[in-house]
């Protein structure tokens, strides 16, 4: 098997990945993340000491259009399994293709995640500090990071005015101190298609009330990669900021009438990898996740991430699941054996009254 995992959890993914692969009886080659190989590269060494036989996990390090290409394109590789960009997982299908054979491949790609806060959410409060918690952990670089934000009419200013204080006072500064809650992002390639895209989402009509530019802050701020927490607001569902999945700590702000317009908004996208719900009425909360078009749903939180509960999505999102027994059987192929008991022998073709099955 092979195994192309990304930066933004480097080893609980990687993690994820190869221990089921291993325990369906399979050998295991990872291409970590070039932004953060060395985790994947320590999980390997502690692998090897613990006494995984020679061989059969091997950590391989590269860039994808190197290392991932040859690993989509060899002949010995059977199943491979992808964590990334949707871009990126269609050109692997299309190097799987052109090398020729049929063979197993799983991908867990976009998500550009609704959050839907309903008029009856127990309080307000509790909603804004969920959906912060929801956008911007990981500096809102994680694939079911809540990115658009549906609040019900009723208490769409109350909660517009509790979100704006409430991110405003998020610090940006060095992750490895206590004080900081948004961190740098991965990149200055990432940090630079954050901007192009909140500038596309301006142009389209967007305004940032809080955020949307670099920190002013001098020494630290002023030399890394980092964006202040954005929320924009009137943003139509043809707005980039709506359309496209931005890995940041950016959110849209739109409004919804009831719970069809909620469906239908929180359904306007070509992702459908992770959503959430927030509301005291559990009749309403079965029936909107029954709605929502995403392989992962919350109520009333996010990011809950249990180890037996199948993890995946839809559309652009992604093929197959990790986690539960929908992750061993992804890393199996199903085999028939049938054997005649009966001893009485058959004869098809030396007796007209000879019956199949």
């Amino acid at each position: 098997c092979g195994l192309i995992t990304p930066w933004n959890h480097p080893v609980l993914i990687a993690a994820k990945k190869i221990s089921v692969a291993l325990a369906a009886g399979n050998s295991v080659v990872v291409k970590p993340p070039l932004e953060a190989p060395v985790t994947v590269l320590r999980l390997g060494e502690i692998l090897s000491m613990a006494g995984l036989p020679p061989g059969t996990l091997q950590v391989v390090p590269g860039a994808g259009q190197t290392a991932g290409d040859a690993l989509a394109r060899h002949p010995m590789v059977e199943k491979l399994d992808f964590t990334g960009g949707t871009a990126t997982g269609l050109q692997i299908q299309r190097s799987m293709a052109e090398a020729g054979g049929v063979r197993a491949y799983s991908a867990e790609l976009g998500g550009n995640a609704p959050i839907l806060v309903f008029s009856d959410t127990r309080k307000v409060q509790e909603a804004v500090d969920g959906v912060c918690f929801a956008a911007f952990v990981a500096s809102g670089q994680t694939c079911v990071s809540g990115k658009r934000v549906l609040v019900q009419d009723e208490i769409f200013e109350e909660f517009q005015d509790a979100l704006i204080s409430k991110v405003t006072s998020l610090q940006v500064g060095n992750p490895l101190e206590e004080a900081t809650d948004i961190g740098p992002v991965v990149s200055a390639r990432q940090l630079e298609r954050i901007e192009d895209q909140v500038a596309r989402a301006k142009a389209g009509g967007a305004k940032a009330v809080t955020g949307g530019q670099r920190p002013s802050l001098e020494g630290l701020l002023g030399k890394g990669h980092f964006y202040e927490p954005t929320v924009l607001t009137g943003v139509s569902p043809e707005n980039p900021a709506f359309v496209e999945e931005i890995f940041g700590p950016v959110i849209s702000l739109s409004r919804f009438r009831d719970e069809e317009e909620a469906l239908a908004l929180a359904n306007s996208s070509d992702y459908g990898l992770g959503g959430a719900i927030w509301t005291e009425d559990i009749r309403k909360a079965f029936r909107v996740a029954r709605g929502l078009r995403c392989g992962l749903s919350w109520v009333n939180c996010h990011h809950r991430n249990d180890p037996s509960s199948p993890w995946g999505g839809f559309g652009q999102s992604g093929i197959g699941r990790e986690n539960g027994p929908e992750a061993f059987e992804e890393y199996t192929t199903t085999k028939s054996l049938t054997i005649r008991t009966n001893e009485t022998a058959e004869n098809w073709f030396g007796s007209r009254s000879a019956r199949y099955g």
